[in-house]
């Protein structure tokens, strides 16, 4: 399965920014998918997941700035960021938890990355 994200780039605080990534390969199902960011020197964070029950979960910084959505048809996550702050300046990776079939486990899989970076 490949992840390929794009939407990344150089945004003013106060800024919008929307990302998407499209998941292409052998896919039964998508349980999930997801936003993780890392920034510099800094540990990989949640930014938030969606279910294909659409259940969202964000992480609590995101909350009423950030909105996840999915469309089911193309296997494509959005990420659409509102609100930009230098503290969101980041790499995006998006994730997905993919099942090859319909006896299989789920699979974790990573995009590239693609960086967004808030000026102040």
């Amino acid at each position: 399965v490949q992840l390929q994200a794009s939407g990344g780039g150089l945004v003013q605080a106060g800024g919008s920014l929307r990302l998407s990534c499209a998941a292409s390969g052998s896919i039964f199902s998508i349980n999930s998918m997801g936003w993780y960011r890392q920034a510099q020197g800094k540990e990989r964070e949640l930014v938030a997941t969606i279910t294909s029950s659409d259940s969202t979960n964000y992480g609590d910084s995101m909350k009423g700035r950030f909105t996840i959505s999915r469309d089911y048809a193309k296997n494509t996550v959005y990420l659409l960021m509102n609100s930009l702050k230098p503290e969101d300046t980041a790499v995006y990776y998006c994730n997905s938890e993919t099942m090859h079939n319909a006896y299989d486990v789920s699979h974790d899989y990573w995009g590239q990355g693609t960086l967004v970076t808030v000026s102040s």
